[in-house]
């Protein structure tokens, strides 16, 4: 049973850390709670340590990674961490001592391995550790409350022995997302006594946010199965954005689906209380809007005005990619915003104009076939991720086993479970396939970012000058970096929602581009509540608080942008043609 998200009916641990995939509402659920405890009396301290996280606009305050009081919440302080500039001074930290002791080649390397997502986990880790550790804290407040937990994988990758000595010239495989921990080894008992507490069920809760939709509730699954995998079972799941009210078509069919999701939810949540929030049609801003998000109350957020005359759609991008005779196509996003839709309906677009195009992707094929007529001269394959990892895996492990000890491997077989390893993997056999259609237009759905890119690149400049590898490049993969950086072969078209996180970690993925070289010229806006048309007050509200999210994403991509409408059948036949008209 789904109980409503009352936060004085259930019994809370001292410390509660909110995770979910990005744009599921962690940082609302979490402010919402922070605010209601405080309000009942409690004594909070609410920590995010989210890159993309806008509590200076939720709270309307200054923040730092002190901690400011919220005049409008006598009982709140609210401490904003930047991951991004703790994670650049711990790189520093571990690089700075080998700096003119090692060719700059292998520093570039190092400095690449110790850019990606895991290495932001990291170094928020370690500035939070201190809270989760700190009496002096835990007597001060009643509850301190953590908006983004870290990955069970990062938390594995702490507890290993081999994590804390600098293994630099045993490291082959070279495709490393978190690098060696040695520049933290001071923090090694303060991470050990974290961990520790993050386990304890009686002073820890993690919970978890999602949303009513396939995507997101997988995402939470993973994330609930890897916590339990370090001993993290105390948990609870919050599905937030429900719809409660129906009365037009289109959220007659966006409350079935949600209830179809719920019904068919991931096993691992059948024995874990499980709480709702309604779908509420603000932006949570200000404390007023905090405040109502848990409750009854309505706010109405002031409208924006659209900056642009006319919402381009997505005939536009097709149109462009026709005229200046595009041959590789990426479409490019976080999980859940639609990047195969966009980019079968890319695919179908070119092939109506004549073009012969190869459309790839991590989807079963057999949904693709399902999707798309091949009788318009589109083929199709698929890449199966599982076995393109375990084959890389095997790979990178058999050649590590010829010189390494257990605890090395032990920790490469862990830095094998990073979001990294797993695009590398599969990107190597994109390349495989773009190889072989020069004479096509290639169509990928689910890019590697940038910094995977770098990885690569910087892997193989790294093995030239240490005249070994394991893991190697393909050949396929060294022609494929050159030309995914040659803006006339190559476009790559960024996907994201018309929400805050979505337009913000799209953002972040434009600039990882930018650093490998490589162009981004087209963002497309999916599943746009603005761009279609709903009489039902909830949609029409959450409508107009897409508004300022289009303008921004105008600005970023300087006018080239296209929306698509919410729709609420699957993208295929008949509804895929209509994207692109």
């Amino acid at each position: 049973m789904i109980k409503d998200y009352n936060v004085s009916d259930i019994n809370l641990t001292k410390y509660l850390f909110f995770t979910g995939k990005g744009g599921v509402g962690k940082t609302s659920a979490a402010c919402a709670t922070a605010v209601k405890l405080a309000d009942s009396g409690k004594k909070i301290m609410l920590i995010s340590t989210d890159p993309a996280s806008n509590l200076q606009d939720v709270f309307n305050t200054e923040l730092t990674n002190k901690g400011a009081a919220i005049k409008e919440v006598p009982n709140l302080t609210v401490a904003n961490f930047d991951p991004i500039e703790a994670a650049a001074e711990y790189r520093e930290s571990v690089i700075g001592p080998y700096r003119g002791k090692l060719p700059d080649v292998v520093i570039k390397n190092m400095e690449e391995q110790l850019s990606g997502s895991c290495t932001v986990e990291i170094a928020a880790f370690n500035e939070f550790s201190s809270f989760i550790t700190d009496k002096k804290s835990a007597e001060e407040y009643d509850h301190i409350i953590f908006d983004t937990a870290p990955t069970g994988h990062t938390l594995r990758m702490l507890q290993l022995p081999s994590a804390w000595t600098s293994f630099i010239s045993e490291s082959t495989h070279g495709a490393s997302c978190l690098g060696q921990l040695a520049g933290l080894e001071s923090k090694k008992d303060i991470y050990k006594n974290a961990v520790d507490n993050l386990t304890d069920r009686e002073k820890t809760t993690l919970i978890l946010v999602s949303r009513p939709e396939p995507s997101p509730l997988k995402e939470a699954e993973r994330a609930s199965l890897e916590l339990q995998d370090i001993g993290v079972n105390n948990q609870m799941l919050i599905i937030n954005g429900m719809l409660e009210n129906y009365d037009d078509y289109l959220s007659d069919v966006i409350y079935e689906k949600q209830q179809s999701a719920l019904r068919n939810m991931p096993e691992v949540f059948r024995d874990i209380d499980i709480f709702k929030i309604p779908l509420r049609p603000y932006n949570i801003t200000g404390v007023d809007n905090v405040r109502a998000f848990l409750t009854q109350g309505k706010v109405i957020d002031h409208k924006e005005s659209l900056h642009v005359e006319k919402i381009p759609k997505l005939n536009k991008v097709i149109e462009e990619l026709y005229r200046s005779d595009k041959k590789v196509i990426f479409t490019m996003g976080k999980g859940g915003v639609g990047k195969t839709t966009i980019a079968a309906a890319i695919a179908l677009g070119l092939a109506k104009k004549g073009k012969k195009v190869h459309l790839t992707t991590t989807d079963p094929a057999a949904h693709l076939n399902h999707v798309l007529d091949e009788s318009y001269g589109i083929t199709i394959s698929n890449i199966d991720e599982k076995a393109e990892l375990e084959k890389y895996k095997e790979e990178v492990l058999s050649k590590a086993g010829e010189t390494m000890s257990e605890d090395d491997i032990a920790y490469i077989e862990e830095d094998l479970r990073s979001p990294c390893t797993q695009e590398i993997a599969v990107f190597r056999a994109f390349a495989e396939i773009v190889d072989k259609s020069e004479t096509e237009v290639v169509v990928i759905d689910t890019a590697p970012t940038g910094h995977t890119l770098l990885l690569l690149d910087s892997t193989q400049s790294y093995h030239r000058e240490i005249q070994r590898s394991s893991g190697d490049i393909p050949e396929a993969v060294k022609k494929l970096l050159p030309k995914l950086r040659n803006e006339e072969e190559t476009e790559v078209i960024i996907v994201t929602l018309a929400e805050t996180t979505p337009v913000y970690e799209a953002m972040r993925l434009q600039a990882d581009l930018d650093r490998a070289g490589i162009h981004s010229n087209w963002w497309v806006i999916n599943s746009s509540f603005y761009a279609a048309n709903t009489t039902n007050a909830i949609l029409k509200a959450k409508a107009d608080s897409e508004i300022q999210w289009i303008n921004k994403v105008n600005e970023i991509s300087e006018g080239h942008f296209a929306v698509i409408e919410w729709i609420p059948e699957e993208a295929k036949g008949e509804r895929l043609d209509e994207l692109i008209k």
